[in-house]
């Protein structure tokens, strides 16, 4: 068992724009959402924590997990930033635009298929899966209590391959901003 936690809010999601790995800091509200995420959650006890290199899951870690103790390492790992979406990330609205490319990743990701600098599903997978398997299950085999801190297709990709589930339902357990998600 472990936990996974998305990042709290940005401007570009109070925006709906597609952020991908440009690299947003959290807003007052992100700030906020992880303070009060991190009192809901305080009796949940963590031995490590694995975080996306990016600012916004990065400071989301460092508030979740500030003042407790004992202190749990957080430890950066490149393979959990989130989806590239290549020329689309910035993009507004994008899943009110059917002839975006991207679109089908969130309507019919069965259907998707990488373009335009857009990271695939194989090279999400991949890159994660490495991470499970190098990091994560060697974590979870010593009996450590292990939290995950991501973002949204990076998470469902992670809990996605934990209980097999399918692309067609890739989105299936997506987490809200600072939603803490147990997977068995």
């Amino acid at each position: 068992m472990f936990y996974i936690l998305r990042h709290g809010r940005t401007d570009w999601n109070e925006e709906h724009k597609l952020q991908g790995e440009v690299d947003i800091p959290l807003n007052e509200t992100g700030r906020q959402m992880a303070y009060d995420a991190a009192k809901k959650y305080k009796d949940i006890d963590f031995d490590i924590c694995y975080c996306s290199p990016l600012k916004r899951a990065q400071e989301t870690a460092r508030i979740f997990l500030s003042g407790r103790n004992p202190a749990v390492e957080i430890i950066t790992d490149n393979r959990l930033h989130e989806m590239c979406f290549g020329d689309y990330e910035g993009v507004k609205n994008i899943r009110q635009k059917p002839e975006c490319p991207v679109y089908l990743l969130f309507e019919e990701p069965e259907k998707y298929v990488a373009r335009d600098g857009a990271e695939s599903f194989q090279e999400l997978y991949h890159r994660t899966g490495e991470f499970i398997e190098q990091v994560l299950k060697p974590q979870l085999a010593a009996g450590k209590s292990v939290l995950v801190v991501g973002h949204g297709a990076m998470n469902c990709s992670i809990v996605n391959q934990f209980r097999g589930t399918p692309i067609k339902d890739f989105w299936k357990d997506m987490q809200g901003n600072c939603e803490l998600l147990r997977v068995e």
